[in-house]
């Protein structure tokens, strides 16, 4: 083998690595993002929004703790805002909710990621926003119900869960749906507790 032949084979060789190398972070950078972390939270508007400024990148129970952030965040916020400023708040996270979730799940290439938690804040918003005053007791009566219906998923909830799907606004918009009818379901039950007892 002459040493032009030589040196050939050895770029060739040390090419090689290099684009397996390219090749495979092509594929990841194709991949779904199963576990989003601070740094893809940062990367637009939209992510933060979606992940609940941070409360759904726990990779255990994000919807959990996203609706946990929501009722802390509600307190907070009936501090310095009167009924009706809370329910414009609410009825602005909708639109701004839906088209978060929208841009994340295209940005996470999944159809309703489970560490998109904007759909879990704004129903949670809605049920203490319609519910308050209450004492802890109460607070956490809500929180149990909605959480109950959004993780089981009875019906109608499945039944909403299953009407949107797919990626873009209509997507998006099934994000938030099924958690607002989830919220419908737990005020439902607290009217009828309410009621009769």
């Amino acid at each position: 083998m002459t040493d032009q032949a030589s040196n050939t084979a050895a770029t060739q060789a040390d090419q090689a690595p290099e684009a397996i190398n390219s090749k495979a972070k092509e594929q990841a950078s194709a991949a779904a993002i199963a576990h989003p972390g601070v740094r893809f939270m940062l990367q637009h508007p939209a992510h933060m929004i979606a992940l609940g400024f941070g409360s759904g990148l726990p990779r255990i129970a994000p919807g959990t703790v996203g609706t946990l952030w929501a009722w802390l965040a509600f307190l907070v916020l009936q501090l310095w805002l009167d009924k009706a400023q809370l329910g414009w708040l609410i009825a602005a996270s909708i639109p701004v909710g839906w088209w978060a979730c929208t841009v994340t799940a295209q940005h996470m290439r999944v159809a309703d990621p489970g560490h998109i938690v904007w759909d879990e804040i704004v129903a949670m918003w809605t049920i203490l926003w319609l519910c308050m005053p209450m004492g802890f007791w109460g607070q956490l009566l809500c929180f149990a119900l909605f959480r109950f219906f959004d993780a089981v998923k009875p019906q109608p909830v499945k039944w909403a869960d299953r009407l949107f799907k797919g990626f873009g606004p209509r997507g998006g918009w099934g994000i938030m749906w099924d958690d607002l009818v989830a919220a419908f379901c737990a005020l439902l039950v607290i009217a009828l507790w309410r009621h009769f007892f």
